[in-house]
């Protein structure tokens, strides 16, 4: 990816010699997203039958029995870059170093 990057860079000086071709930016996609997601899936939902578990024990109850899951978009970001989550979801491919977030809504019946 680095002698992408760079080759990227060097374009202006091919172009001020009088060379003419098109050029875009390169684009990064990860190659094993279904693989992510499935880890992000199963963390998420641990993570959120662990808060439903600390909620319910802390006002006196026990979860029951899973009555609903849900699973929301899936997010893929530049790495700090400040974009906007989108409701279908945003998939960047145009930052080197990404973040991924995928929501998981879990709902119990309480005992």
């Amino acid at each position: 990816m680095d002698v992408v990057e760079e080759a990227g860079r060097s374009i202006t000086e091919l172009i001020n010699q009088g060379i003419e071709f098109y050029s875009a930016s390169p684009q990064y996609f990860y190659t094993k997203l279904a693989e992510l997601k499935l880890q992000m899936i199963e963390t998420a939902t641990l993570d959120a039958n662990k808060r439903a578990r600390i909620l319910a024990e802390n006002s006196g109850n026990k979860i029951g029995k899973l009555k609903r899951a849900t699973l929301g978009v899936f997010q893929i970001v530049g790495q700090n870059s400040g974009e906007d989550f989108s409701w279908g979801g945003t998939f960047n491919t145009f930052s080197r170093k990404k973040t991924a977030h995928i929501t998981v809504k879990l709902e119990y019946l309480v005992d």
